[in-house]
């Protein structure tokens, strides 16, 4: 059975935060699901903080202008891994990507994820 706290952060971190382009409501986000020292890591590299991490969802959300994120299946949790997979392109239309993003939950918020890419 999963943990409906790991869940939502990991339904957050995609939607709240990756999915967010207002800059204001994306920065409170990132407070309230990551800790201090969160790391990101994807193919590209890793980064470590929330400015880090901010400027890094930048980039993505810059890089795909009119493309939303969504769920792309169901929410899978062993003790403090979750796993959420997601898609992303133009709203209405079938994915350019798809991905899997994977967090380890530390105090009640995501200390690592780690994404992956299938494209």
């Amino acid at each position: 059975m999963s943990d409906p706290s790991l869940e939502k952060l990991m339904r957050a971190n995609l939607l709240e935060v990756f999915g967010e382009r207002d800059a204001a409501r994306r920065a409170e986000a990132i407070r309230r699901t990551y800790t201090q020292d969160v790391v990101f890591a994807d193919a590209e590299g890793q980064v470590e903080g929330h400015e880090a991490l901010d400027a890094k969802v930048r980039e993505i959300l810059d890089g795909a202008p009119g493309f939303v994120f969504r769920p792309d299946g169901d929410f899978y949790q062993v003790q403090d891994l979750g796993y959420l997979a997601w898609a992303l392109g133009p709203e209405g239309a079938p994915p350019v990507v798809r991905g899997t993003d994977m967090g380890f939950v530390r105090d009640g918020l995501l200390a690592k994820v780690y994404t992956v890419l299938f494209r």
